[in-house]
């Protein structure tokens, strides 16, 4: 991700998997479509791919690809109109005592045990499991140049942290990891509010959240966040 070049986006080639089993819903096969990865990805680009639904996983962009499925919407929050909840104030005072900081580079020594932790602690059953270092490297090590870190410490010590990617009016919430047995902090949804937080402070225009999946409850929690934007047929709309 290094040239400015960006090609015509209707003749970008996707590469596509076989149908595998699916990492959020029980009994279904999925398809996940590629950016051809020899493509050069700029930031410009990498943005009009994310309003189009694509993500960033390691360094590919991806999106689902299933025909007879459309469970997997992408969501985004409109950042300058979110009005945090009663428990999302409540989450906020709570953690008052967490230094935020925002870096270009991990120390991988430092982060790769409370990465572990979490992947034991909290996704045992997923197929992140079990954790390995080169898996870690893989899917959170191998930044791109617009991609950041938020770490979240107490007295020095690392509980956790956000990977976050900066695109031309927008963040992409990549991944948040921390510590598993801090659950009363709600260090998950710290990190979505701090993304928020920086959004604004950035002055840019959303949050993008992944995909939301009504009917896997790990990924139901993004309805939480008010006001909601969906991608149904093409559009973006509020979620009501």
């Amino acid at each position: 991700m290094t040239r400015d070049i960006s090609p015509d986006i209707g003749k970008i080639r996707l590469l596509l998997t076989e149908p595998h089993e699916c990492s959020y819903l029980e009994q279904r096969q999925s398809t996940t479509a590629f950016v051809d990865p020899d493509i050069a990805i700029s930031s410009e680009l990498y943005g009009r791919m994310s309003a189009m639904g694509f993500r960033r996983s390691g360094p590919y962009l991806y999106s689902p690809f299933c025909t007879d499925c459309k469970s997997c919407i992408p969501a985004r929050i409109p950042v300058e109109a979110f009005v945090p909840s009663r428990s999302q104030k409540r989450c906020l005072k709570r953690n008052q005592d967490v230094q935020v900081k925002q870096v270009s580079t991990l120390d991988f020594d430092e982060h790769y045990p409370l990465y572990d932790r979490y992947i034991r602690g909290r996704h045992y059953q997923g197929d992140m499991f079990p954790p390995s270092r080169t898996q870690f490297e893989q899917f959170l090590g191998n930044a791109w140049e617009c991609t950041g870190f938020l770490e979240l410490r107490v007295d020095g010590e690392l509980i956790g942290c956000a990977v976050v990617d900066s695109l031309p009016n927008a963040l992409s919430a990549i991944y948040t990891y921390f510590e598993p047995d801090q659950s009363t902090r709600g260090l998950g949804n710290l990190a979505v509010l701090l993304q928020i937080n920086l959004a604004q402070e950035l002055a840019m225009d959303y949050l993008y959240l992944g995909y939301w999946i009504s009917d896997c409850q790990k990924m139901r929690y993004k309805t939480n966040y008010s006001p909601l934007e969906l991608l149904q047929e093409n559009t973006w709309r509020l979620h009501e």
